[in-house]
C-alpha cells in the first residue's frame, strides 16, 4: 500500500471511530455530558464528536466529562479501543520505516547474445544504496507456452547461472545464463522464443548489512524486453553507449 492510500485509511477509520462513540454519547441522552453547553442535535453531535477525540487521544481538557452509567461506560470502551488503535498504528508505522528494502535497479532490457564463444542470457542489475549488499543470491526461472498433446500449457524450467551468488555487491553484478546444452534454450531461435510467450522470473535474496536483515527482489523480463544480438557496454561509459546501436540498455 502506498504512503497516501496508508494516511488515508487511517484517518477516514480515526473520524468513523468518533463518528460512531460520538454518536453513542448522543443515545446516552442530552446529560450524558457534563458541562456541556449544545443546544440542538447538530451542535449535540459536533460537542460529542469532539469529546470524542479527546478520549481517544487521551487529551481530556477538563471542559467536558462522562456523567452516569452509560456515559462512563462508553468512556471505558473508548478508551479501550483508543489503546488498540494506537499500538496498532504504531506498530504499522514502525515496520514501514524500519523494514529493509533492497534498492536494486535492473537493467531496461536483457540480452542474448554471444559470450565468451557461446550464446548466454544476460541481464545487469545495480545496488542503489550506499551500504553494500552481501551474499547476494539470483534465481531465474523461465516460463514459456509450449504444445502439449495439441494443447497449449505453460512450462516452467529454472535456468543455471554462470554465477549463482557472489560475496558482496559494492556497484554492479551481470548475471549470466549459459545457454548450453542443458540449457531449454537451446537451438530456440528469435521467432521460435517470440511465439512462446517467454518470460524471465527473476529473484534475488541479499543480506542488508546495514539492517542485519534479509531482504529479497523480484524482477522479470517478458519476451518483449529480450534483446538478441545486443551487448552491455562499459558500467563506465556514458548512459547513451549503453547498447551498441545507440539505444539505451541501463
Amino acid at each position: 500500500m502506498s504512503w497516501p492510500r496508508l494516511l488515508g485509511v487511517v484517518t477516514i477509520s480515526y473520524l468513523i471511530a468518533n463518528l460512531l462513540f460520538a454518536a453513542g454519547y448522543l443515545l446516552c441522552g442530552p446529560r450524558a455530558l457534563a458541562g456541556s453547553t449544545a443546544q440542538g442535535l447538530g451542535e449535540r453531535l459536533l460537542e460529542s464528536f469532539f469529546f470524542s477525540v479527546q478520549t481517544l487521544s487521551t487529551i481530556g481538557y477538563g471542559v467536558l466529562s462522562p456523567r452516569g452509567l452509560a456515559a462512563n461506560v462508553l468512556v471505558t470502551v473508548e478508551a479501550i479501543v483508543g489503546l488498540m488503535i494506537l499500538a496498532i498504528s504504531t506498530g504499522i508505522f514502525f515496520v514501514r520505516f524500519a523494514r529493509p528494502r533492497a534498492k536494486i535497479i535492473f537493467s531496461r532490457n536483457a540480452v542474448i547474445a554471444p559470450y565468451q564463444g557461446i550464446t548466454t542470457f544476460e541481464f545487469r542489475i545495480a545496488n542503489e544504496r550506499k551500504s553494500q549488499l552481501t551474499q547476494v543470491e539470483a534465481t531465474i526461472v523461465l516460463s514459456r507456452r509450449v504444445m502439449l498433446d495439441g494443447k497449449s500449457s505453460r512450462k516452467f524450467h529454472p535456468l543455471k547461472l554462470e554465477r549463482r551468488k557472489i560475496m558482496f555487491m559494492p556497484l554492479h553484478w551481470v548475471v549470466v545464463h549459459p545457454i548450453d546444452e542443458e540449457s531449454p534454450l537451446h537451438g530456440v531461435t528469435q521467432e521460435e522464443f517470440d511465439n512462446c510467450d517467454a518470460e524471465f522470473l527473476i529473484l534475488l535474496t541479499a543480506y542488508d548489512e546495514t539492517f542485519s536483515q534479509t531482504v529479497h527482489v523480484r524482477s522479470s523480463y517478458k519476451g518483449t524486453e529480450v534483446r538478441w544480438g545486443a551487448r552491455f557496454s562499459n558500467h563506465y561509459c556514458p548512459v547513451n553507449d549503453s547498447l551498441t546501436g545507440g539505444n539505451r540498455l541501463f
